[in-house]
């Protein structure tokens, strides 16, 4: 793999640092399909049999229909493949004994290299018989489908392909189906080290284009709206090659009367609001890159005339934000699940005198990714089944969440609401880059000691 490393680094390194910073370096597109396909091929034969044999599943069935693709099955095409085609049957068996995993195709067409096709249509015209043969030939002990009511992102066959498997398979093997969620969520929730190694740079590449935004490049107070800001974002991350996976957001605390609501905050915010000085800004935001995702949410302060840094008591209060961050990620614990974490951070919270709101979710192959639930902003006792899972090491999070802070100044109560993408080793959590500890400022001061 040592071709791999050099690879990224020559390709990411190198090519940020000689960039201006708001003008990350991006790969051409055929150099983006040959990192994705290294990573895949890596991940097939690291991460796909320590999760099979963790699950105890022997065989593991993915079947998905152009145009109705299980979730998983993007995460498993190769890089020229936008979608399945017709049906697509891609079968994982672990022979045991600390033998190679076979991986192959029950397809029409060969799937990249990785999942070439085991069915030879002139000799059996059936692609479901094609199938049962071959599970009768490899005897497997459990098959795994995906197939939960708990995560959608592991209940990907749809009812006509379950029905359509269990029709042809004889009884004994009908008895061996179960539930591949351990797989599935396995599969998309481990990160690798070369995938880490290329990650950081992506997350610097959404903080630089939030920084760009939050900047008078981009808002120009008592002209410039929240709704500018947001399509500005949208157009600055098509220009530079990425793809957002959900809409941007910005929205404006300020000392007016209104108080902070969560559903206005997230669903039925003005579109329409002029910034002006002193007002504290607010973003969400993530883009998809190398099919990874980000998600970041961070503050920017519009300074007022004669202001020339962000007023102490702002500055106080993002405090508090970070102390909430620092809290959740102590209590990171390999094999604790979400609602345990979730628990012992408000308790902690709330023992500092600290009005935390958690709502922490894994990033990775998409943006709320597969793995624990800690918290929802609107189920802070816990979260049933997926709150339940527990935590793994190699896996990226999404550390949101927000702190409730009384501003005398203001006369009410704001929310320091952050959002920064993180990695656990099994040990120990780390910012994959960084995490603000100060407010932005609109404009930046030129001349700061004057």
């Amino acid at each position: 793999m040592r071709h791999i490393y050099i690879l990224f680094f020559l390709l990411f390194s190198f090519g940020l640092t000689a960039q201006n910073p708001y003008f990350p370096k991006t790969l051409s597109m055929k150099e983006r399909a040959e990192v994705i396909d290294q990573w895949l091929e890596e991940r097939v034969q690291t991460v796909l049999p320590e999760v099979m044999r963790r699950s105890e599943i022997d065989m593991w069935i993915i079947i998905a229909r152009e145009y109705n693709e299980d979730p998983v099955i993007k995460t498993l095409l190769p890089a020229t493949w936008q979608s399945a085609r017709r049906t697509t049957i891609l079968v994982a068996y672990d022979p045991g004994e600390s033998q190679a995993l076979e991986t192959f195709g029950i397809s029409r067409y060969n799937t990249g290299d990785l999942f070439k096709t085991a069915w030879n249509k002139e000799e059996q015209p059936d692609q479901w018989k094609a199938l049962a043969d071959m599970i009768i030939n490899k005897d497997p002990k459990k098959i795994g489908i995906n197939k939960s009511e708990t995560f959608a992102l592991a209940d990907g066959i749809s009812s006509t392909h379950h029905d359509m498997l269990m029709d042809v398979l004889p009884k004994k093997y009908q008895d061996r189906i179960v539930g591949a969620e351990n797989i599935a969520i396995g599969w998309l929730e481990t990160r690798t080290e070369s995938e880490m190694m290329v990650y950081q740079n992506i997350v610097r590449m959404a903080h630089q284009i939030i920084a760009e935004g939050f900047s008078e490049k981009v808002i120009q107070p008592g002209v410039t709206t929240t709704d500018d800001v947001v399509w500005w974002y949208r157009d600055r991350i098509r220009e530079l090659g990425f793809t957002a996976w959900f809409h941007p957001s910005v929205s404006i605390q300020r000392a007016d009367p209104e108080s902070f609501d969560h559903l206005q905050s997230f669903s039925e915010r003005p579109e329409q609001q002029v910034i002006y000085p002193g007002d504290l800004l607010h973003v969400d935001f993530g883009i998809t890159y190398l099919r990874l995702n980000t998600d970041t949410q961070q503050h920017a302060y519009v300074l007022k005339p004669g202001e020339k840094e962000v007023p102490d008591f702002l500055k106080a209060a993002f405090k508090k934000g970070n102390r909430v961050q620092d809290i959740l990620t102590a209590n990171f614990k390999t094999g604790r699940s979400g609602n345990e974490i979730l628990k012992a951070t408000l308790n902690q919270c709330e023992a500092e005198g600290l009005k935390g709101v958690i709502y922490t979710h894994p990033i990775g192959f998409h943006g709320h990714a597969a793995g624990p639930t800690i918290g929802l902003w609107d189920q802070q006792g816990g979260v049933p089944g997926k709150g339940d899972y527990p935590l793994y090491p190699n896996t990226a999070h999404s550390i949101e969440l927000n702190a409730g802070v009384y501003l005398e100044e203001w006369g009410k109560e704001i929310r320091i609401m952050l959002e920064e993408d993180a990695f656990f080793d099994g040990e120990n959590v780390r910012y994959i880059d960084g995490r603000a500890t100060e407010i932005m400022t609109i404009p930046r001061a030129l001349y700061p000691n004057e």
